[in-house]
C-alpha cells in the first residue's frame, strides 16, 4: 500500500471567522456553520480541506497547542497581477493580516502574503506579463 496525499487540515478558533476568509479565495463554504467541531470539503481533483476548532482538537489531543502560523503555505494563482492586488485586498477586509503587500517579485511573479485569522499563511501569486 502506498499513502496518498488527501487533505489538508486548519486548526481554528472561531469557524466563521475562517470561513469569511477562505470564501474569498473561491471556496464554496456554508454560511450556516455545521452543528460540530468539524468541518470538510473536497476540492476539484479530490483533495479535502479541513477544518477543526482548536477546542475540538484539545478535547482528544491533550497536549495540543495551536501552531504559531509558521511553515508551510497555502497558495493560490490569482491569474494575473491585478487578480493578487485585488484578492490581497478582500483578505484583509475579511480579517486576514498583511505580511507583505502586493509586489512585483525578482522571480517574474506578482506576489503578496497574508496571514488568514488563525495565523495561516496564505500566499497569492501571479505570473507578470
Amino acid at each position: 500500500m502506498t499513502p496518498r496525499f488527501a487533505a489538508v487540515g486548519l486548526v481554528v478558533e472561531d469557524l466563521a471567522r475562517s470561513f469569511e476568509c477562505y470564501r474569498v479565495l473561491g471556496f464554496d463554504l456554508p454560511s450556516v456553520l455545521p452543528d460540530g467541531p468539524h468541518f470538510e470539503t473536497t476540492l476539484p481533483g479530490g483533495l479535502r480541506l479541513m477544518w477543526d476548532t482548536a477546542e475540538s482538537v484539545a478535547s482528544f489531543h491533550p497536549g495540543f497547542t495551536p501552531a504559531d502560523g509558521d511553515g508551510a503555505a497555502l497558495a493560490f494563482d490569482c491569474d494575473s497581477p491585478d487578480g493578487v492586488d485585488v484578492t490581497h485586498k478582500a483578505l484583509l477586509a475579511a480579517g486576514c493580516t498583511d505580511v507583505q503587500s502586493p509586489w512585483d517579485a525578482f522571480w517574474g511573479q506578482r506576489y503578496a502574503m497574508v496571514r488568514d485569522p488563525d495565523g495561516y499563511p496564505i500566499d497569492l501569486f501571479a505570473a507578470l506579463p
